[in-house]
């Protein structure tokens, strides 16, 4: 579990030029993109990824309180079956992770456990590569011009990839990237001398 932001309405790059509407209807044939200075809205994305099935589960905030973060809590056990016995929350070391208020979530729902990962060891928690998915299929190529455009973004990009998940697994290599073969630098294969 985990939240990704601050996100700001903008433009984000992607494989053809984001044109705002007025440039669409302009003939000119040079390809450009709209120069967005500054950031008009911004908000959290909080999300919770179970990485067996891949299922994920998303809502939006307007900032990053304890108070956002224990309703989204409680929309997340909502959204986990009852069946399921123990909930292990992979969480950073955020503040508002150990507030008041999610420790009383705690005590109102014991079938969860909170772990906080080591400081700089993101790579712990198997939603932080997820949220690269989410980032690619809820904002490249778009602009936005306010917050709540976003989280729309973000919600529908969430059920289609629950339309069409898997599960993410830790692995010693990525299997899409071929294994290296020796070049100059490589070390010949010199065959032994029986002695």
């Amino acid at each position: 579990m985990d939240q990704m932001g601050p996100e700001s309405a903008k433009s984000f790059p992607g494989k053809e030029l984001v044109q705002s509407d007025e440039e669409k209807h302009h003939r000119d044939p040079r390809a450009k993109q709209e120069i967005d200075y500054g950031r008009r809205e911004k908000g959290y994305i909080f999300g919770a990824f179970e990485p067996k099935t891949g299922k994920a589960f998303t809502d939006d905030y307007s900032s990053r309180s304890a108070v956002n973060w224990a309703d989204f809590l409680e929309k997340t056990e909502a959204w986990i079956p009852k069946s399921v016995e123990k909930v292990y929350a992979i969480v950073d070391n955020l503040g508002v992770h150990s507030a008041t208020d999610i420790l009383l979530f705690n005590l109102a729902y014991p079938r969860w456990e909170f772990v906080f990962q080591p400081t700089y060891a993101g790579y712990l928690n198997l939603i932080e590569p997820w949220w690269k998915n989410l980032r690619s299929l809820a904002f490249k190529g778009r602009r936005f011009e306010n917050w709540s455009a976003m989280a729309d973004a973000a919600e529908a990009a969430t059920d289609y990839w629950n339309q069409h998940r898997h599960p993410f697994i830790w692995r010693n290599r990525r299997h899409h990237v071929a294994k290296r073969k020796p070049g100059i630098a490589g070390i010949p294969c010199v065959p032994k001398l029986a002695g």
